[in-house]
């Protein structure tokens, strides 16, 4: 942690988190220096017509153009014949779902937790395109891959008031820009939650986004007590055995209110029962999302013999991977959302499968040496967790 880093510009990650993260934005010039982007603007476009990606094509105001419009993918080719030269942009979510690379790319930043990383998303727009000046409630390094692109931030207040209204977008009506960054190919701009900022292309370019999640407050309570109540007796009702008369039918008594409270604390609050639940929560594959699990199923036998013709394994980037050590003598490893308890003997693993994305044959046959860890890798194959690269 103490050790330069050159995307963060020579800074260590302990320097970077306690003098920036969540704290300012950082500009980091040649971060990436002689980086080439894996894919072309045409290849892009390609991945946009396709059914499984996420694919966006926002086209701003402009001479052409005096609307706002927002489409969605899948795209068809003869929807890029007919945009406009300049001002719109063609956005590709989880693009490290689908270029080998780009999941890669995620582990120059492996100094920040698993689980508070969200997705790679990348961006095309020729000159003057950009999504307008908007805020992001998670930590964002914005990589540039090609060309140049104006930032301009701000630190204005960004309420749902302060918005174009009618957008589906939110974008700022009144935007007063503070400071400025041209980026070239190969530099990094990194923005903390809640900065304003808006990137317009100068000429063609193209732009990694690596984004943070943070779960907010009620959605982690809600999903916390959706779990509690799906584990709860449904039948077990209010009782009053023993009810007295009361002075007034409208009086809630003493009595019925400590049964009530009884009640509704028997939800658990215990901090293993937190930390498990949150375990599986934060790794959980997202709703309308799914691991794509193995064409054909394989035994143990099997799967080494496919793992000496392919070479390596690859954690699946549809998978997010964690683990708590909960003492000396128990991990528990989330993968997700399934739980898998480790003793003392594997709980070497949890780190390994955690730490990187790919995997030798050599390295996987000396975990496979230890108790139950061939037979847990076996189990997050068929889960699709991990795979064998074609």
């Amino acid at each position: 942690m103490t050790q330069p880093l050159a995307q963060l510009g020579g800074r260590s990650a302990a320097e970077f988190l306690r003098d920036y993260w969540q704290k300012r934005p950082l500009l980091i010039p040649a971060a990436l220096q002689g980086f080439d982007c894996p894919i072309s603007p045409e290849e892009l476009a390609g991945l946009a017509c396709e059914e499984e990606v996420e694919a966006r094509l926002i086209c701003q105001p402009s001479p052409d153009q005096p609307d706002w419009q927002i489409r969605h993918g899948p795209f068809q080719e003869q929807d890029f014949l007919t945009l406009p030269a300049s001002h719109w942009t063609l956005l590709v979510q989880e693009i490290n779902k689908h270029v080998p690379e780009f999941a890669l790319l995620q582990q120059r930043f492996d100094f920040i937790p698993n689980w508070r990383m969200d997705d790679v998303m990348l961006s095309y727009a020729p000159d003057q395109g950009g999504v307008g000046p908007h805020t992001d409630q998670y930590d964002v390094f914005l990589i540039q891959a090609a060309g140049k692109r104006r930032w301009r931030l701000s630190y204005q207040d960004a309420s749902f008031e302060q918005l174009i209204p009618d957008l589906p977008l939110k974008v700022l009506a009144n935007f007063q820009h503070e400071e400025e960054y041209l980026l070239e190919a190969g530099d990094i701009l990194y923005l903390p939650p809640g900065v304003v900022h808006e990137g317009v292309a100068i000429g063609d370019c193209m732009t990694i986004s690596i984004g943070f999640r943070a779960p907010n407050q009620v959605e982690m309570l809600s999903a916390y007590l959706a779990d509690c109540l799906a584990q709860m007796d449904g039948d077990a009702f209010y009782r009053d055995p023993d009810l007295l008369p009361q002075p007034n039918p409208g009086l809630i008594s003493p009595e019925a209110l400590h049964n009530i409270r009884r009640m509704i604390r028997s939800i658990p609050l215990e901090d293993q029962h937190i930390d498990r639940w949150f375990g599986s929560f934060i790794t959980d594959v997202r709703p309308g999302h799914y691991l794509p699990e193995p064409e054909q199923p394989l035994d143990l036998p099997g799967f080494l013999a496919r793992l000496d013709e392919a070479g390596e394994l690859w954690r699946s980037e549809y998978a997010r991977f964690a683990y708590v050590e909960e003492s000396p003598m128990q991990t528990q490893l989330y993968v997700a959302g399934e739980v898998y308890p480790l003793d003392r003997q594997q709980a070497f693993f949890a780190p390994l499968i955690c730490g990187q994305r790919v995997f030798s044959n050599s390295a996987i046959r000396v975990a496979m040496q230890q108790p139950g860890v061939a037979e847990l890798l076996l189990s997050l194959y068929h889960l699709g967790a991990i795979y064998f690269p074609e």
